[in-house]
């Protein structure tokens, strides 16, 4: 089989214009970024069908969560669906570290890939500049007499690359004001929650100005509408906040906008990509990021309740691979067949379709994503754990077969939609206090006993009042486990999950519980995936994946 990069270099893409064309977008309301990509602002009139993928907690394996969601998109026009896409801008962070590339795999990718997997349209560029921009008038404002009686600054640079260096830094060495400092990556940042989060430019301007940076004096809160850097900032973010169209390999239209990660970040794409593409197809797949416990509840109990999504289905990515794993199984064994293993991993699926029928009340489609050295008799022992818990299952072998490969899923998830009307509900209630819904996540999601919360959380929890009371929790923890400790693989119990700080996201409207040792920084791995790329004398890029 060829190289998924080969395969993509050989596809026939259709000319942008062509692809909003099928979308009944005229090519007056494009924006071009070259003859594949292009920007728009305008919206249809239909009111489309979401549909959630969402997986099992990655592994070392691999899950293909986005091949997945392009196949099915892929597989739903091959019946005959009007559909599109709308997924996460890939950051340079996993692209040049452990996961590489982030635009699918084999016959199921969006394209063109090298550009959506590097510099792309140049958003998480501008969303880099305003969050520095802030920060620098911070510093300047404080230089220049300090007006608002700054005290504590608790606004972080960015930077949309893994550099563990930069996790604790001292700033302000050359002009007599230093202070403990640090960077997170861009996709954790809050200018990317809110860029993701807002309806509309008018959202967005509010939502910076709400940003908290620090406390005076006083211990009151100091905002990015305080320092007048709101404005600015918007400015910065106005045409990025445009959502980029793009396509599958197949041709299927593609919303791809705003890229936050599930394990530090709420991890889904951004509101007006979703509301656009939902505006112009009838079935409409989008994906959140990690594990269900991470992206698939953030996106219900933060995205869906900010914005009023309603999925009409969820999809369940699976591998045998990865169930093997989660079982025990090394990286290196996990092509030998180990039914023992298997039925050990398969649990973390089991709870998984678990929460999102019994506390979300959402029709559940399981996909198979199947590896050519899966044999027969493992599908077959996953379907049928799945069946006995009332999920529907497809295969799915869209990496090697494209839109082909994906109709039982397709059929399936249509299937599952047109049942899917039922009213939303949430794991937890706005009325909770703060400590109640994190509390909430953890026994009912995660299936902890309990959260311990440090002393750091205790006093911030305290502190909150208002409207801060009523915010939805974003919970930062590892992706590789239901609980907050890595090593705690398939369906862990007796467990209690540890709190260690709190964070207030005025702007994006959430409280950040930070559990475990997580960080929202990450590092590089001892062997990036940088170090495997190569550009030849005509610019060909090798190695991305």
């Amino acid at each position: 089989m060829l190289s998924d990069i080969e395969i993509a270099r050989q596809a026939k893409l259709k000319p942008i214009s062509q692809v909003a064309k099928s979308l009944g977008i005229p090519e007056d309301d494009l924006i071009p970024y070259g003859r594949y990509m292009a920007k728009t602002d305008k919206k249809g009139k239909k009111k489309g069908k979401l549909i959630l993928v969402t997986a099992i907690n990655p592994t070392a394996a691999g899950e293909g969560k986005t091949t997945v969601s392009i196949g099915l998109a892929d597989a739903m026009k091959k019946i005959g669906k009007d559909v599109c896409l709308a997924l996460r801008e890939p950051s340079l962070g996993p692209v040049f570290g452990v996961k590489g590339g982030a635009a699918g795999g084999g016959y199921a990718q969006i394209a063109p890939m090298e550009n959506i997997n590097l510099h792309f349209t140049g958003d998480l560029h501008a969303i880099t500049s305003a969050n520095n921009l802030l920060a620098s008038i911070i510093d300047n404002h404080i230089y220049f007499g300090n007006e608002l009686r700054i005290k504590k600054v608790t606004w972080r640079r960015c930077v949309d690359l893994n550099d563990r260096a930069l996790r604790n830094t001292v700033s302000g060495l050359n002009w007599g004001s230093t202070r403990e400092d640090g960077f997170d990556i861009t996709a954790a940042s809050e200018v990317m929650a809110v860029f993701c989060l807002s309806k509309d430019l008018t959202d967005l301007k509010k939502r910076l100005g709400d940003i908290i940076v620090g406390e005076d004096y006083d211990g009151k809160e100091v905002t990015a509408r305080d320092l007048k850097a709101d404005e600015a900032m918007t400015i910065l973010l106005a045409d990025a906040l445009k959502p980029n169209l793009v396509q599958t390999l197949e041709g299927t239209p593609s919303f791809v906008h705003g890229g936050p990660f599930a394990n530090i970040a709420h991890g889904c794409n951004s509101v007006i990509a979703t509301s656009t593409a939902l505006s112009y197809a009838d079935y409409v797949v989008t994906e959140a990021g990690f594990g269900a416990d991470l992206g698939a509840e953030k996106f219900l109990d933060i995205k869906c309740r900010t914005a009023g999504f309603k999925p009409e289905a969820a999809v369940i990515v699976a591998t045998v691979r990865g169930l093997k794993c989660a079982g025990g199984v090394k990286k290196e064994d996990l092509n030998k067949r180990n039914d023992e293993a298997l039925e050990k991993g398969l649990p973390n699926l089991i709870k998984h379709i678990e929460n999102m029928t019994g506390v979300y009340g959402l029709n559940v489609v399981v996909a198979i994503n199947k590896f050519l050295t899966d044999e027969d008799g493992e599908i077959q022992i996953v379907r049928q754990a799945c069946e006995k818990v009332g999920a529907s299952v497809a295969l799915c072998e869209c990496f090697a077969k494209g839109g082909d490969g994906g109709k039982e899923l397709a059929e399936k998830v249509v299937a599952a939609a047109q049942n899917g009307g039922k009213k939303p509900t949430f794991c937890y209630d706005d009325k909770d206090t703060p400590k109640e819904k994190i509390e909430k996540v953890a026994k009912r999601i995660y299936g902890a006993d309990g959260v311990i919360f440090a002393p750091a959380a205790q006093k911030k929890l305290a502190a909150l009042s208002g409207a801060a009371e009523k915010m939805p929790v974003c919970i930062a923890k590892t992706q590789y486990s239901l609980s907050d400790n890595a090593a705690l693989l398939g369906r862990p119990t007796g467990f209690k999950i540890t709190v260690r700080d709190l964070i207030k996201r005025g702007g994006a409207g959430f409280l950040v519980a930070l559990a475990g040792d997580i960080f929202l920084m990450p590092g590089l791995p001892k062997q990036p995936n940088a170090e495997k790329m190569t550009i030849d004398e005509n610019g060909v890029i090798s190695g991305l994946f």
